[in-house]
């Protein structure tokens, strides 16, 4: 009878170990839904209860009236093992307080000390009636928070953990009925009934069933948590997909607003080469005409025709190197061929409002870039520069571009002697649609700067000139020959 009796409980603490082993790994890795304590406790508890009950039951040789100490140990353990798996279905409906954790421990404590004064002064049935009417208790209690949180969480794995939990409450008030209807007191294991075995057995069982379906709840939690992260990060695809639009359509508005503000200037240079085409034109065909046309008159005016050409060409280009609509993709570039040819777009403009232009192009490095990004930073930046002096009264107004070799890369400067940016201003620049120094700009100019920089690898600021005005530092990494 003991090595059967103790058999069942290796048994079943060996299925729980695996349990407790298994969620263990999980507990430790997961990060976002860990196992909850309270039951991983009680779930620890019950093993080692389990396995000190049987080796008890295979080492007593004091019958069931005085058991040893180990007996006392080992119902401890399930004591505290039942009072961490109510924690944990109480802990579903609302956090666990101090007070609610103090009680819990004190209980334990006056719990080892009656059930000690028991196994040495009352009768085995005394003692199991004791038990099974704590464990109804929890039982109760238990049935009663899961009732409680099914009502706003109908989880499938904790209507499984309740009908569990009725069954425990079933088998410990059945084991109380056989003992009140016993009619001899049992004074070794061997006298325990049979019946009174297996309900005890049956009980375990459920228990352990129960400590399933509590992990099942958890991987259900951590299933539907899974889902809700996929949901999120497909949501987060679409923003970000959304976001690279947006970013798009602002680029275009830049291209479009950069421009602009510069169209009658780029008018007026592209219609002095056209118009003086036209004059050559006009006039060749009149010697051709006459018949005077000397061949140095001709070499003469196909020359001019060329120049005008090339003139006007040259600023077709850059205009359509800015406005171009190439991929997301880097080449090697050089800096100073960039900004050449962003200052045969501005420099109409620039010659209107009596502004010069001091170039200091020392760089030798060659940049990973998207041209077309890359040349729009270049004429927000003069933009600003030629706007920012538009407004000055000095008599000598200067733009002053630099580009130099310097650790890792190429870094540009853009300065003028204009009236500067505002103190207030200057922390907000290069937030979107933050505070703009012109008095009709939206704030995305210099926010869109600072993004096709950073996405180059690169960085962007603003300080004050030496001599006053704005000056604007770009550095791009170059490329690694």
């Amino acid at each position: 009878m003991k090595p059967l009796l103790a058999l069942y409980f290796f048994i079943l603490a060996a299925i729980q170990f695996g349990l407790l082993a298994g969620f263990f790994r999980s507990y430790k890795t997961e990060n976002l839904n860990k196992p909850s304590p309270y039951w991983m406790g009680s779930l620890t508890a019950n093993v080692l209860g389990l396995t000190i009950f049987g080796i008890g039951i295979l080492a007593n040789q004091s019958g069931a009236v005085k058991p040893e100490f180990n007996f006392t140990i080992a119902n401890s353990l399930f004591y505290i093992s039942g009072t961490l798996q109510l924690l944990f279905c109480w802990s579903l409906n609302t956090p666990i307080s101090r007070n609610i954790k103090t009680t819990a421990i004190s209980s334990t404590v006056v719990f080892i000390i009656i059930f000690e004064w028991m196994r040495i002064s009352s009768s085995f049935e005394l003692r199991t009636t004791f038990l099974c009417v704590i464990a109804a208790l929890f039982y109760a209690l238990q049935i009663f928070q899961l009732k409680l949180k099914r009502n706003s969480a109908p989880y499938l794995q904790l209507t499984y953990l309740q009908y569990v939990t009725g069954a425990e409450l079933f088998f410990s008030i059945g084991r109380i009925v056989i003992l009140s209807m016993n009619s001899y007191s049992i004074q070794t294991i061997g006298e325990v009934p049979q019946i009174l075995v297996f309900f005890t057995i049956a009980q375990l069982v459920m228990n352990t069933l129960a400590y399933i379906a509590i992990g099942a709840y958890w991987t259900e939690l951590m299933v539907l948590s899974n889902v809700k992260i996929l949901d999120e990060n497909q949501e987060i695809k679409a923003l970000l997909l959304e976001r690279e639009c947006l970013i798009r359509s602002l680029l275009k508005l830049n291209k479009t607003a950069s421009t602009g503000a510069l169209s009658a200037s780029i008018a007026h240079e592209l219609n002095q080469p056209l118009g003086a085409s036209q004059l050559n034109i006009q006039f060749l065909q009149k010697k051709l005409m006459e018949r005077s046309l000397t061949p140095e008159q001709n070499q003469e005016i196909l020359a001019a025709l060329l120049a005008d050409n090339q003139r006007a060409a040259n600023i077709i280009q850059s205009l359509k190197s800015i406005f171009s609509e190439s991929k997301i993709r880097v080449e090697k570039s050089d800096i100073n061929e960039l900004i050449e040819s962003v200052l045969r777009i501005t420099r109409p403009e620039m010659q209107e409002k009596n502004i010069q232009v001091i170039l200091k192009l020392d760089s030798s490095n060659r940049v990973n870039i998207n041209r077309s990004e890359v040349l729009q930073v270049l004429l927000n930046l003069i933009n600003n520069a030629i706007q920012g002096l538009s407004g000055s009264t000095s008599s000598s107004k200067t733009i002053q571009i630099q580009s130099l070799n310097v650790n890792n890369g190429v870094e540009l400067l853009v300065a003028d002697n204009g009236p500067g940016i505002d103190a207030q201003k200057s922390s907000q620049l290069f937030e979107l649609l933050g505070e703009s120094n012109k008095p009709s700009g939206m704030g995305l100019g210099l926010w869109l700067c600072r993004y096709i920089v950073s996405r180059h690898g690169g960085h962007i600021n603003y300080a004050e000139a030496p001599g006053g005005g704005a000056l604007f530092r770009l550095t791009l990494p170059f490329v690694q020959d």
